[in-house]
Parts: C-alpha cells; structure tokens; sequence
C-alpha cells in the first residue's frame, strides 16, 4: 500500500538556469563568463533541458512521478525591457503540453534565482522598479499560458537574500577575528626582533593558505568589473546579501505578481517558496534559535498567509548555540555540499510551519514540499534519504496536516550555482558529453510512492 493517496503529488523539481543550457540573457550568464568570476565554472549548454525536455518529462512519467516543477525563464521572455518573446513563450507552452500530455502536472516557478541581465543594470532587487517589472512579466505569461497552469510559485527560496547577508556576516566576523589574531602575532613577533612594527603587511603571516592582499586586490578588480557589466560596483542580484528594504521589496513583488496573475486567471493557486532549516538549539542558544526562525521565517507569514498553498524547502537542520549556528557534529554522516545528512529534518520543520500558520490564523493552509533532496555520488543514500523523509510527510498528513505534494530536488545532476557541475543532486545522471541521460534506482523508488 502506498503511502499516500493518488491526488498527493509526488514529483521533482528543476530550475531553467541550471538545466536549460544558454540562458545569454541573465545576470547569472554574465557572471559566470566574467574574469574575476567567483564561478568554477561557466553553465554553457547545462544539461540541454532546453531541447530535451521532452525525454526528461517522458522519463518522469515512465517512472511513476505525477508532477513536475520548473521555472519559466524571465530572461528569455523578456530579454531587453518591454520586449517579450513570442517564441520563447512557445517553447514554454510545448513544455507545459508535454507535461499534460504525460500526466504530469506542471508547477510553475515564475523566478527561480535568475534574471534579465537589465534588471540588475536598472538596481535589481533592492529598487522598487523591479516590483512592477516582475508583476508585468508574470501577467504576460499567464495571459499567453494561463489555461496551462494550475499551481505557480511566484519566487523561489524569497528568504535567500537573508541566509545569504547572515552567512557573509558570519564569516566576515570569523575573518576578522582571525586577523587580529595573526596581527596581535606578528606584532609581538616584531617587538622581539626588535624591528619597531606593531602591525605590519598581513601577506604570509597566516598559515592557512590565504592570500590577503590579492584577496582585497581581487575585490578591488571585481567591482571594476561589475561597473563594466553591471554598470554598478555591487550589483543587486536576487541572492545579493539583502537590506531589510529589500527584503520586504520582494515581499512587495509576491504580492503585486500574484494580483496580476490572478487578475487575468482567479482560478490560479498561487503561494511562493521559502527555505527552511530544522532550527534546533542546543543548552544556551534558544534565544538566538528563535531570533533565527523569526528571521527565516515568521517574520514572512502576514505577506503569505492569504496564498494559496505555502511552498516548503528543506535539506537539513541548523544546531543553534549561545554564540549562532554550530558545526556539524562530530562523526555525522555530510553530502557533497557539506549539509549534514538529516532527513528527519523536513517533517520537523511541516510541522512548525503548520503551527505558525494556525497561530497567525490561516488553519487551513496547504503545504507543498517544493524542494528536499541532497547531493551524494551514493544513490543508496539517496533512496534512504528519500524513504525517511516521506515518512515524515506521510506522519504530518496522518495527524491532519494539510501536505499537497513532495517534489524532489532535482530531477538531474545540473548547474549548482558557483559550485559548477561538482554536485549531484539528482535522480538522473547526465553525460554531458554526449548529454545522454541515466535513470538512477531512486527515480523509480521515488515513483513508487506515487503509485496506489
């Protein structure tokens, strides 16, 4: 028997970046091929979803998947401000053809990470012009793709500019105190040589292979650079480090996108997506656990309590002490991004989302797991990864929690951001030197479970 019924939709997940391959207009393509690029690499064809999708769909299906969530590219519909691509949207409705014609059910991303190069040159995500940019484009789309559509998650992971302001913040702390570390060191060196300097040049004093004077050198080039490209030193990209203003601003473009969205086709569910981490405190961080979770999420729910459906993403916990986020603990099994392998994880935070929606009123919000998975080489792994967190979704459910679907990320090994093609997040292989695809043993374990 399976463990959930057949209306529960059990499917994977993908971004166009990251799969399509050439996607020449975005901010992301532009960064990548810079010269002082933080990228290991440039995305180039990706995995050639752009042209394969009908195989990949097809392969989906013949697994036992019922549902699929991708992304429509805002930097192919729209390459230069105002003007929309009537082929583009083509492609895009062949796509969500194929998916109805496969038993699929499409769950479109309106903006996944990347987009149009312009707007980043026009203050990207911390000017107010990109909220009524963005709601323009989603209108389009649905006015020309609305029959199509049915679940749309406006903008994925919209708490992303904050992880990533946190995570600059940790470590420009960690650094700091590591340098005044080396510099109290070398000065005291200095007096005992008697050469008079209390501070000296910090090159070669760390013994940790850091460079920093080309480091400040780089930073240096690299705003340069972004002048060059961008027209701006630091440019606001969606996974910027975000101000406060910011990050109500994308609050701002939910809400203004799914006005227009649903002007043109009520009948829409719409929600957006956040990612959530397992917030556990250990003795002496329970106040800085709860600072987090507000920050991560609480602080969201009046935004997004009148969606449709909440979008969940999770991949593991957070142990939470005195002094912030701790290490890994000792000994515990990690993926290939250095997440610990905690599956337990995804049912923890369902929960925790439900109770914050009924406190805030909403006791009948629908919640779709929009991304859960974990990069490993061991598709072993993978299969127990998948087992153990379905279980925990089936729990929520049996306790009367409103879960609509499980997607997993991500249908194929592809583009993770910076880090290239090194991770493998996926139920498909891909060779992407002949871009021939293979399907690993959890694609059919995964279809099972959408099988009665």
């Amino acid at each position: 028997m399976s463990k959930f019924e057949r209306e529960f939709l059990i499917g994977a997940a993908t971004a166009a970046h990251q799969v399509e391959g050439n996607n020449i207009h975005s901010d992301y393509w532009a960064m990548e091929h810079m010269k002082y690029t933080n990228f290991n690499e440039p995305s180039l064809d990706a995995v050639d979803h752009y042209n394969r999708y009908e195989e990949d769909i097809r392969m989906m299906a013949e697994a036992g998947l019922n549902a699929y969530r991708f992304s429509i590219e805002w930097a192919r519909i729209e390459p230069v401000e105002g003007q929309f691509d009537e082929k583009e949207i083509e492609h895009y409705r062949k796509v969500l053809e194929c998916c109805k014609e496969n038993g699929i059910e499409p769950i479109v991303t309106m903006h996944h990470f990347t987009s149009p190069k312009w707007v980043i040159e026009n203050g990207g995500w911390e000017a107010n012009a990109t909220v009524d940019a963005f709601a323009k484009y989603c209108k389009y789309v649905v006015e020309q793709l609305g029959d199509l559509m049915h679940y749309v998650v406006t903008i994925n992971e919209a708490n992303m500019g904050l992880q990533v302001k946190a995570i600059a913040e940790r470590y420009k702390r960690q650094m700091m105190a590591k340098m005044q570390q080396m510099m109290a060191m070398q000065a005291t060196q200095n007096a005992e040589a008697g050469n008079g300097s209390q501070s000296g040049n910090m090159e070669g004093t760390a013994q940790i292979g850091m460079n920093f004077n080309s480091m400040m050198e780089n930073m240096k080039n690299q705003q340069a650079e972004n002048v060059e490209v961008f027209g701006v030193a630091e440019p606001q990209t969606f996974v910027s480090a975000r101000t406060e203003e910011g990050d109500m601003l994308v609050m701002r473009a939910h809400v203004a996108a799914k006005h227009a969205m649903k002007e043109v086709k009520p009948e829409l569910l719409i929600g957006l997506s956040l990612s959530l981490h397992d917030i556990q405190p250990v003795e002496g961080g329970e106040e800085v656990a709860a600072k987090e979770w507000i920050e991560e999420f609480t602080h969201y729910i009046p935004y997004i309590k009148e969606d449709d459906f909440f979008g969940l993403q999770n991949y593991t916990r957070s142990l939470i002490g005195a002094d912030g986020i701790m290490p890994v603990p000792e000994g515990a099994e990690v993926t290939q991004m250095d997440y610990e392998f905690y599956p337990e994880a995804l049912e923890h935070v369902i929960r925790r989302a439900d109770e914050e929606f009924k406190k805030a009123g909403r006791t009948d919000m629908p919640i779709m797991v929009t991304e859960n998975g974990l990069a490993t080489s061991d598709d072993t792994r993978r299969v127990a990864f998948i087992e153990k967190a379905t279980d925990g979704v089936a729990a929520c459910k049996a306790d009367g929690i409103s879960v609509i679907g499980y997607m997993y990320w991500s249908l194929m090994d592809n583009f993770e951001w910076q880090k290239g093609y090194s991770m493998t997040f996926g139920m498909i292989a891909v060779d992407r030197a002949t871009q021939k695809r293979i399907a690993k043993p959890s694609l059919k374990f995964l279809g099972k479970l959408a099988t009665v």
